[in-house]
C-alpha cells in the first residue's frame, strides 16, 4: 500500500470525520483521480518535440501518456482541427498515490523561492489544479536530456462537495498551502 494512501485511512479519515460530522466513513471525501496535463504549442512546427513531451511525462509519472489533438481550427495560431499540441495521463489508484507522494515531498520543495501553492486553485466542487512552471523539479527528469524547460498543469479530482472539504482534505494529505 502507497505511503500516503495509509496516511490518508490512518489519519485523514478520523480528523476529516470530526471535523465535518460525517456519520459514515463513506462520506469522508477521497481522492478520485490526478490528470497531469502538459501543452505544446510549439508541436505545430515541430513535432519531435511531442516524442521528447511523452518520454518526460511518462518518466515523471511512470504511465504512458496519451496524445492530445487540437478540436477547432484557430488561424491566428496557425492551428488545424486534429494536429497534435499535447499529452496528458490520467493516474488512478496506486499510482496517483505514488505520484502525489512524490510532488508533495520531493518535488514542491526543489522549486525555487517556493512559498507555498495557492489556495485559489479551487473550481468550486472540490477539485484542485496546480501549474508547475518546470518539469525539472522531478528527480526523474535527467537535466542534460531535455531540449526545452515546459511547464504542467496537475489537477487533483476528489469526491468532496465543496472547496472547503477539499482544501482540508489536501491539507492533510500534506500540500504545502500559502497562509
Amino acid at each position: 500500500m502507497p505511503r500516503l494512501q495509509d496516511h490518508y485511512r490512518q489519519d485523514v479519515v478520523p480528523r476529516l470525520k470530526e471535523k465535518f460530522g460525517y456519520g459514515n466513513a463513506m462520506q469522508v471525501p477521497r481522492l478520485t483521480k490526478v490528470i497531469v496535463n502538459m501543452g505544446l504549442g510549439d508541436a505545430i512546427e515541430n513535432i519531435k518535440v511531442l516524442d521528447s513531451a511523452v518520454e518526460e511525462i511518462a518518466v515523471i509519472t511512470g504511465q504512458k501518456p496519451v496524445i492530445t489533438k487540437a478540436r477547432k481550427s484557430i488561424a491566428n495560431f496557425k492551428l488545424r482541427a486534429g494536429v497534435p499540441i499535447g499529452v496528458m495521463v490520467t493516474l488512478r489508484r496506486d499510482q496517483m498515490y505514488y505520484f502525489l507522494d512524490k510532488l508533495l515531498a520531493i518535488a514542491l520543495p526543489r522549486v525555487r523561492d517556493f512559498k507555498g501553492v495557492s489556495p485559489k486553485g479551487f473550481d468550486g466542487r472540490g477539485n484542485y489544479t496546480l501549474g508547475v512552471k518546470e518539469q525539472i523539479i522531478f528527480p526523474e527528469v535527467n537535466y542534460d536530456k531535455i531540449d526545452k524547460i515546459r511547464g504542467m498543469n496537475i489537477t487533483i479530482v476528489t469526491t468532496a462537495r465543496t472547496d472547503e472539504e477539499g482544501l482540508e482534505l489536501l491539507r492533510l494529505l500534506g500540500m504545502p498551502f500559502r497562509a
